[in-house]
């Protein structure tokens, strides 16, 4: 297939995805597409399903309804929930990454700041040290972190300094597809200013398909290209983020809007 066709068609297909938790429908036929190099940001209250729905497209939880397809860099359309551990694994070394909103839980903190980037190329096949190293300090460099650091672990950086070393992590083999968790959350202000403006360069600079799940909105509006609203499991509104935040039409988006408004 060529690069232009590829660039024709949805990199993720979902439809009807539904998750209940015992009597719970935690998620509740969530239907969209998602486009090469598209950012996609879902937003709503805590509890709204959004991290839910996350987790799931990325083959951690198993739906009870639905799919979401994936378009491989090959070409190859698989069904990620469906797909056996080993494959998953694999494409979620060197396919499609995820950005935790904790670090410490996308991060192994006893291993050394240039290891933990270093081991997600080793994952997709990387073998040599030399190579391995160079390009690890490449993308600690990128991500703002000083390169005398690369043998320092992760637990005596701050939050921050973290936060952009799970990023390294998951951009060094540059995935199609990048999901966030609430890449921002506890963080200082000025910190997440910083991030944001980082996450915004490299997903821009390497054309990376990305769904940042938020209950920020202005978040939503500096990365994403559009949106969607999530309330108790279900999508209520999807569209161009500025037209979505600017002229909301569900009331539960109008709501989120006002609320941002009047703070």
């Amino acid at each position: 297939m060529s690069d232009r066709a590829i660039l024709d068609v949805p990199i993720l297909d979902v439809t009807g995805i539904g998750v209940r938790f015992g009597g719970l429908n935690a998620v509740k036929d969530a239907t969209f597409s998602l486009w090469p190099g598209e950012v996609l940001a879902i937003v709503g209250e805590s509890g709204s399903g959004k991290t839910t729905l996350l987790r799931t497209l990325a083959g951690e939880l198993a739906p009870d309804s639905g799919q979401a397809l994936f378009r491989t860099r090959a070409g190859e359309v698989v069904d990620i929930p469906r797909l056996a551990e080993p494959q998953r694994r694999a494409l979620a070394r060197t396919e499609w990454g995820f950005v935790h909103q904790n670090p410490r839980d996308g991060l192994r903190m006893a291993v050394s700041a240039g290891g933990n980037v270093g081991e997600r190329l080793m994952a997709a096949g990387a073998r040599h040290w030399g190579h391995i190293r160079a390009e690890a300090a490449a993308w600690l460099a990128r991500v703002e972190i000083d390169g005398s650091r690369i043998d320092d672990p992760p637990r005596v950086f701050s939050g921050g300094m973290q936060q952009r070393l799970q990023i390294a992590r998951v951009l060094v083999t540059e995935p199609r597809l990048v999901l966030m968790d609430e890449p921002t959350g506890g963080l200082d202000v000025s910190v997440q200013a910083r991030l944001l403006d980082l996450i915004r360069t490299l997903v821009g600079e390497l054309g990376i398909a990305a769904i940042i799940v938020t209950h920020d909105l202005a978040v939503a509006r500096l990365l994403a290209d559009r949106m969607l609203v999530m309330q108790q499991g279900r999508i209520v509104e999807a569209g161009l983020t500025d037209q979505v935040l600017d002229d909301p039409q569900h009331p539960y988006s109008q709501l989120l809007v006002s609320s941002v408004l009047q703070a």
